[in-house]
């Protein structure tokens, strides 16, 4: 990436707790984040220690919605749930859309943070549960307002449709596809440019990384039951086991990745649970397998769907089973794919800005993310990675060779001033990188 010395400049970096944090120099649009640093952050702590599990959001959309009506935007809740679209119409250009993602997930904190959440809900099960936003879904949210502020009040720099849409269920993948089925793109304008960000805790705070093309993985969750003919342990011939069809039929599963997928295909398949009988010399009647599919392309995702049905049919029927097996794929988003242009126009607007020696490429990962639903609508589309370890830290702890806490892991901490000072500066640069000028 080409070097920006002078709008490099565009930043300085000023002296707090926890080390040097980036500070808006006199940019006519980021010269505010400073006098609207602390509201920001009092705003992240209550995000943090209110957490609302998926589908339960309501507060958290509240939130928001009373913050951005404020500020002007015309917001209509309720949309696929608790979801909201906030609509700032400031003539004519483009349409933009920022997205956050509002839900969070039962995990217990043990972060030790004076801020920590100590929630405790009842699931959709009616289990009561711990909640936490262990995924960084409070400092997508807090820097989507903080955005939402600044360019609300300097309409005189922008022109277009600003859409900030706060969508609920991506924990689940569901929660994009229930704003896009209640007409997100027909009720409100379709944008020309879909922008999101997520927190990763394997880059510095006060960074930005990015990747073209495909970045997550299409996810599929596929549950599946084996049947069997029960019986005593020490009798086997007389049942038909389905313990042992169901380790016959994980094994076989994994030759459609190693044997049947092209080698330069990404591709996993993790059987993540199986249960089957109840004591040491029962042969049970079923056994059930749940199977979580990560792949990039349709193709290849669509041809290891239909492996996977083809083999776990094959077994039962060698086996001898009394029933075929019940095959129910139950959850699943797309690959989450980067309009390769459009990421190469935010990174080099991002880049001089933030410093080109603070946005960098990155591999694509097979985590999944519902944001890939607005690109398969037709809409170009970018998430960008925001970094939220502590620079020494992180330094630190590759040196030692340590893994740091991963998103969904109870420890789960951003180095939150750079992290939220970095992420409004990100997604409010993007916007006025889209947006029509004066």
């Amino acid at each position: 990436m080409k070097s920006f010395p002078l709008l490099a400049a565009f930043f300085t970096c000023v002296a707090v707790s926890g080390g040097p944090v980036l500070a808006a120099a006199p940019s006519p649009v980021l010269g505010g984040i400073d006098a609207l640093y602390p509201d920001l952050d009092a705003f992240y702590r209550d995000l943090h220690q209110s957490p609302e599990l998926s589908l339960q959001e309501e507060q958290t959309a509240a939130k928001l919605t009373e913050r951005l009506r404020k500020l002007g935007y015309e917001v209509t809740p309720n949309v696929g749930g608790h979801g909201i679209v906030a609509i700032l119409r400031n003539g004519k250009g483009p349409t933009v859309m920022l997205r956050t993602d509002m839900d969070a997930l039962p995990v217990e904190e043990k972060t030790g943070l004076p801020y920590a959440s100590q929630v405790k809900v009842k699931d959709p099960s009616g289990t009561t549960v711990s909640v936490m936003h262990a995924c960084g879904h409070d400092v997508h949210m807090t820097s989507w307002i903080g955005t939402a502020t600044l360019l609300a009040k300097a309409k005189d720099k922008w022109r277009g449709t600003l859409m900030l849409v706060g969508q609920p269920a991506e924990e689940i993948g569901a929660g994009a596809r229930a704003m896009l089925a209640d007409g997100l793109f027909k009720r409100f304008p379709k944008p020309d440019f879909a922008v999101a960000m997520h927190t990763v805790g394997t880059a510095a705070s006060g960074t930005v990384q990015y990747t073209p093309g495909y970045s997550m993985a299409s996810v599929d969750s596929i549950d599946i039951t084996l049947y069997g003919k029960g019986g005593h342990g020490a009798y086997p011939h007389t049942t038909v086991d389905p313990v042992v069809m169901a380790a016959r039929t994980i094994l076989s599963l994994q030759t459609l990745i190693s044997r049947e997928k092209h080698p330069l295909e990404p591709a996993v398949l993790t059987v993540g649970s199986i249960h089957g009988g109840t004591k040491h010399n029962i042969i049970p009647d079923d056994v059930k397998l749940q199977i979580t599919l990560r792949t990039y392309k349709p193709e290849v995702r669509k041809a290891l769907l239909a492996g996977i049905e083809r083999v776990t049919k094959a077994e039962a029927e060698a086996s001898n089973a009394p029933r075929p097996p019940d095959i129910a794929v139950t959850e699943g988003t797309p690959a989450t794919y980067n309009d390769p242009e459009l990421t190469k126009r935010l990174v080099t607007a991002v880049g001089k800005v933030l410093g080109p020696q603070n946005v960098s490429e990155t591999q694509p990962v097979m985590g999944g993310e519902d944001f890939s639903e607005y690109g398969r609508a037709g809409v170009p589309a970018v998430m960008l990675w925001l970094g939220i370890t502590e620079p020494q830290r992180l330094a630190k702890a590759q040196a030692a060779g340590e893994a740091l806490p991963s998103a969904h892991s109870p420890l789960y901490a951003p180095d939150r001033e750079r992290s939220l000072r970095t992420g409004v500066t990100t997604l409010t640069t993007a916007a006025l990188e889209l947006l029509g000028k004066p």
